[in-house]
């Protein structure tokens, strides 16, 4: 004789497996990189259609837009991988891409095979810097970054067209031969610049939760009255500075006897020892 099921589990069978919950993306900071990356599209749409203020002023905002999400994220408790891919996705193409295309289009296309190879040089080492900053995020020193960000190259970038087109060059800049060169040079320092072991100070270790003393707000007043006296030229000045700290500083480490370079390149290669000497 058969006994009586002693539970609704026996007389019912197994139960079904528990659906795995879905996991979901967090709105907030990813608003802030989609927007990012608006910038950056928005900006190789108005290269495209010759108005290159516009184009610069769509980087500079993607640079501002970028600089929230990490913030916002981090106040919010919403980190996450997504949100994390995501940031570089739009990093690669706002900073990376975007003024690769803008540089070429505004004069590197008039020096035929040079021009289009410095902007390819641009873009690459945009890629580089972006996936050396990903491998190495948790092991690099977080009060700097190991060569230039790539926001920082893409200001230097289309900070100059920015000038340019605002001193009058709107038209036939790709037939100026200095001109041309000239930003030869500030794209390819610009490349190279993100893919040296130079350390750049990352401003990371500021907070803004500290007091600070009454003459620190004066000076931000008189910081920002500056920067409204003439806004690109201010902005790339600014950049410029910026841009040349990082081996100013590689320079002075090295003369005091000091490491020059925050990581090596990457943490899995046994031959990087002499990376940070």
């Amino acid at each position: 004789m058969n006994e009586a099921p002693d539970s609704a589990h026996d007389a019912d069978g197994p139960e079904p497996p528990v659906r795995p919950r879905r996991k979901g993306i967090y709105i907030l900071p990813n608003l802030f990189t989609l927007a990012a990356l608006f910038g950056g599209f928005y900006a190789i749409v108005m290269a495209m259609n010759g108005r290159f203020e516009q184009a610069a002023i769509g980087v500079f905002c993607a640079m501002v837009l970028d600089s929230l999400d990490g913030r916002v994220a981090r106040l919010t408790h919403t980190q996450s991988a997504f949100g994390a891919e995501m940031d570089s996705l739009s990093d690669m193409v706002s900073f990376g891409a975007a003024p690769a295309l803008i540089v070429y289009e505004w004069a590197l296309k008039g020096l035929g095979k040079p021009g289009w190879i410095a902007a390819f040089v641009y873009c690459a080492c945009a890629a580089l810097r972006l996936a050396r900053f990903n491998t190495n995020i948790g092991v690099v020193d977080k009060r700097y970054f190991q060569g230039l960000p790539s926001p920082a190259a893409a200001a230097l970038v289309t900070g100059f067209i920015w000038i340019m087109d605002d001193l009058g060059f709107k038209e036939g800049v790709r037939d100026i031969g200095w001109l041309v060169w000239l930003t030869f040079g500030i794209t390819v320092y610009a490349g190279l610049t993100m893919v040296t072991n130079a350390p750049f100070y990352s401003f990371k270790d500021l907070s803004l939760k500290r007091s600070v003393p009454f003459i620190v707000i004066v000076a931000i007043v008189l910081f920002i009255a500056l920067i409204n006296l003439h806004v690109p030229l201010m902005l790339f000045l600014l950049f410029v500075a910026y841009g040349v700290s990082g081996y100013v500083l590689y320079a002075y480490r090295r003369m005091k006897g000091k490491p020059v370079s925050v990581i090596a390149t990457s943490t899995d290669e046994p031959d990087e020892h002499g990376l940070h000497h």
